[in-house]
């Protein structure tokens, strides 16, 4: 049978080509011999999915295995966040957990997440003793009916959102939010967020225009499930419509988060990180590090030396994240594609928990969300201006990938777009960075066979032109 290889954030395939109930059971056999051969002891496993196509039945045979390997599954009783099933780990004092997602893939797509014992995404080397202990056999594959198991108390369904619920009020004040005299239009993207702000604010004065809220695994409207436009412009263009107070985004399995201002104008990512650090540090006086991926934004170097906080960069992901969050007891953690995590919370991104920040500094401050990011380029003395471009790499062309991997590593340009190069960051990925504080990144996605162009500039004028520079770079064609 075909190597699983398990990239920026678990595996993920196409489903019944190669994404099948054999290869799930495969992934399901390898982590369970993981965790029984690791030192995090106990027995017990949390099983969860999206609401992808037949997610619930590749979760149930994920729990099968692990049940046909001596865990104790905990099983959830209907599709949930990733955020939820993250902190249900930590919570229930289970040893790792499974999350059957594809997050902000289309719909063609399902994938198959692993989370250790605090919740959070499994470190690199670790990743690599996972893939090793998948068998290439599936009659090596240890497996239990689904009846047999929950007959004999193998296999338990349980609702983990009473739990989350609380532990999300223990972070912000729910009852001042409820109080707001604002409306929010939420779009889940036909995703497990689906009704979370309606349960975590329904009962005060604040309301909540919900739309793309049923299970619908074809993601109409968007390309895929992921807070990036062309995928939001609906949720845009109906903000002003319902003439609403502000947008709050999340990807089909919540742990991502996307902003829209009562213009219907888009705040990206970069901007979301400067605005999440800013709540930390100013409105809410806390004290931490912060931890950023080398895609993000540089705005936070500049709120790490306005507020006396270190500032890490790590490669990209959350297997990277995670980490040195914990290592560094950091106040908060993310990444350019709208993950963020926080302090006090389980160590992996919540989209949902982050969309409340926002609304909270919203309400806090007296501000728009207009306002707001008027208000983070007055503290880091700048705008910031931010684009990306997915280059997609053509599989009839298997030589294309390494060509173009070559391209990138022998590039050594002294000035992009007229701005000299300061230095060249190879962590992950290709950095240029430039004298203006901004950046040029190239970098191949480790999910999908795509080649990312990313920049950051205080030049708003320059943005086509740094990235016209990164494509040529990489030799691959637009389109």
């Amino acid at each position: 049978m075909e190597v699983i290889h398990f990239g920026t954030d678990g595996w993920r395939g196409r489903i019944a080509e190669d994404y099948t109930f054999a290869n799930v059971r495969r992934c399901a056999q390898g982590f369970a011999e993981y965790l029984l051969g690791s030192a995090l002891g106990g027995r017990k496993a949390v099983v969860g999915y999206d609401r992808r196509f037949d997610s619930e039945h590749f979760a149930a045979a994920s729990a099968e295995v692990l049940a046909a390997n001596g865990f104790s599954v905990l099983l959830t009783d209907g599709p949930t966040p990733t955020p939820t099933i993250s902190y249900a780990i930590g919570h229930e004092k289970a040893c790792g957990g499974i999350n059957i997602t594809a997050s902000h893939n289309p719909g063609t797509d399902n994938g198959f997440k692993v989370r250790d014992a605090n919740g959070a995404a499994i470190a690199p080397d670790k990743l690599k003793q996972i893939e090793a202990l998948i068998p290439v056999d599936s009659a090596k594959v240890k497996h239990i009916p689904f009846a047999r198991a929950v007959e004999q108390g193998l296999i338990r369904t349980f609702d983990p959102a009473p739990a989350y619920t609380e532990q999300i009020g223990r972070m912000l004040d729910l009852e001042t939010l409820k109080r707001a005299p604002l409306k929010i239009l939420y779009d889940p993207m036909w995703g497990n967020g689906a009704g979370w702000l309606h349960r975590l604010l329904e009962g005060g004065k604040i309301e909540i225009v919900e739309i793309h809220s049923e299970r619908n695994p074809l993601f109409p409207e968007m390309l895929r499930p992921e807070p990036i436009r062309p995928n939001v412009d609906a949720g845009l263009r109906a903000t002003v419509a319902q003439k609403a107070d502000g947008l709050i985004i999340n990807d089909g399995d919540a742990d991502r988060v996307g902003f829209g201002d009562e213009q219907g104008t888009f705040i990206n990512q970069l901007q979301v990180y400067g605005l999440l650090a800013l709540y930390m540090l100013e409105v809410r006086k806390l004290r931490g590090a912060i931890v950023k991926t080398l895609s993000t934004t540089s705005m936070l170097d500049k709120l790490g030396e306005k507020y006396g906080v270190p500032v890490y960069s790590t490669g990209v992901g959350f297997k990277y994240v995670a980490p040195k969050m914990i290592e560094t007891d950091a106040l908060i953690g993310g990444e350019e594609s709208g993950g963020f995590a926080f302090h006090g919370h389980a160590p992996e991104r919540d989209g949902i928990l982050a969309g409340l920040f926002l609304l909270d500094m919203m309400v806090r401050l007296e501000r728009k969300p207009s306002e707001l990011v008027k208000y983070l380029y007055q503290q880091v003395g700048a705008e910031y201006f931010y684009d990306r471009i997915d280059l997609r790499l053509d599989p009839e062309q298997p030589g294309q990938r390494a060509a173009a991997l070559a391209r990138v590593t022998a590039a050594r340009p002294e000035a992009i777009a007229g701005l000299r190069v300061t230095d060249r960051d190879v962590t992950d990925g290709f950095k240029y960075c430039m004298e203006d504080g901004g950046w040029l990144l190239v970098r191949f996605s480790g999910t999908e066979p795509i080649v990312r162009v990313y920049c950051e500039t205080t030049h708003g004028g320059k943005v086509p032109a740094i990235l016209a520079e990164g494509v040529r770079i990489a030799g691959l064609p637009r389109g």
